[in-house]
């Protein structure tokens, strides 16, 4: 699943998500005078994520057909300039195909979608317990730091029996991999 993340993370999808905000925001620049001459337009509903989603699964699906080859993948992958090789767009599709079919329907995407959300706020999670920003592990001293925020006050040496408990590699802090099996 990791390579799979991988393709999925990417900043080409990120913008697309965003795309019909874009328009919207163009669309307001250009007619800044005429708004001062003319009474407020309506605003747009706002757009759910849900919606988006649907969106850049519509962009993935090249034929209209509801599912996503793996040709159609390293398409679309092409077109925002990240080269797929055919043998990892079918690994991407294999991770994530639940009726088997070696195509990825709407629930497919959608359930990968979520799982990349469900990651982003981990990272978000973890950046919180941090002792030094953007050091990439959580000491002793910061986890015990965050704990006390949050109203339980643990010694140190609790601290460090909680971290040794996921510390997989022993080096007495967790990286967020071991920080992901500890959520988990």
């Amino acid at each position: 699943m990791a390579s799979t993340t991988k393709w999925f993370s990417n900043t080409g999808l990120r913008l697309s998500l965003g795309c019909s905000k874009s328009k919207s925001r163009s669309r307001s620049s250009n007619s800044s005078n005429s708004a001062m001459l003319s009474p407020p337009s309506e605003t747009p509903n706002p757009v759910s994520r849900e919606d988006e989603l649907r969106e850049v699964f519509r962009r993935f699906d090249g034929n209209g057909d509801g599912k996503i080859s793996a040709q159609e993948l390293r398409s679309y992958f092409g077109s925002i300039g990240e080269n797929l090789t055919i043998e990892e767009a079918e690994g991407v599709i294999r991770d994530l195909d639940s009726d088997g079919d070696s195509l990825l329907n709407m629930e497919d995407f959608m359930k990968l979608m979520k799982k990349d959300k469900d990651d982003e706020d981990l990272k978000k999670a973890f950046e919180m317990y941090e002792w030094e920003k953007g050091s990439g592990c959580i000491t002793p001293k910061g986890l015990q730091r965050m704990l006390h925020r949050l109203g339980d006050d643990k010694s140190y040496d609790e601290c460090v029996a909680m971290i040794g408990a996921f510390d997989v590699d022993r080096n007495g802090v967790l990286d967020f991999n071991e920080f992901l099996q500890m959520m988990a």
